[in-house]
């Protein structure tokens, strides 16, 4: 997918889903069920010894199953991994930290680069290395006021908020409100009782109302 149409998907649906496992046909399940609930950029993580064969069938199967959907790696923390998981054609790659290396290799790839940062001067650097959309981690310490306030200086930084935001209304008001651009869930759309019972249907519901709350938000304000 496109490097435009990534960040545009990300931006409108407002929910990125952000998940790993080991086992291929558990994520194809996760994946399938966060599809039919309207998600249409999904963060797997680079967090498991299986993590890149997983990612690689993975995406394959987004390829010929799930159209329009961007698949994105997260969790790549050297630009040796960011080359290995680029060549295997990932839509975008998230870094839990500032990497500029990490950020050349996915301006060169042009993809999309969303760097975590916690700074005013981490997001100022991460734009000048390429990136136009940063990861603010982890948003539940460094809170809502500092998205509100730094859009005074930077009108127009992009973040993505990720780390204590949850599936509620008080939540999703609260950083978008603030600014948030859009917000990753991991956890809190896949219990780890929920994955455990194959409960599928529950996270296809869950990313759902996610997006729903998100879409009411943006419509009364």
């Amino acid at each position: 997918m496109d490097r435009e149409t990534t960040l545009v998907l990300i931006n409108e649906i407002g929910i990125v889903p952000l998940f790993y496992h080991a086992d291929i046909e558990i994520a194809k399940e996760v994946i399938n069920a966060s599809y039919r609930g309207g998600a249409r950029a999904f963060e797997f993580t680079n967090r498991g010894e299986n993590a890149y064969p997983v990612f690689v069938e993975l995406l394959a199967y987004v390829k010929e199953s799930l159209p329009g959907l961007s698949l994105g790696i997260g969790t790549i923390y050297d630009v040796e991994t960011a080359h290995k998981f680029i060549t295997a054609g990932t839509d975008f790659i998230v870094t839990p930290c500032l990497n500029p290396a990490v950020g050349q290799a996915c301006v060169a790839a042009n993809i999309p680069w969303i760097p975590g940062v916690s700074t005013l001067t981490e997001i100022y650097n991460a734009q000048q290395a390429g990136a136009e959309v940063v990861k603010l981690f982890p948003g539940e310490v460094v809170g809502s006021a500092f998205v509100r306030a730094i859009r005074g200086p930077m009108p127009k930084v992009k973040i993505m908020v990720t780390g204590g935001v949850q599936p509620t209304v008080e939540s999703i008001s609260e950083w978008f409100g603030a600014g948030a651009y859009a917000v990753g869930l991991g956890s809190n759309l896949f219990p780890k009782d929920v994955i455990a019972e194959g409960n599928f249907g529950w996270i296809e519901q869950k990313v759902a109302e996610s997006i729903a709350l998100v879409k009411a938000f943006r419509q009364g304000n």
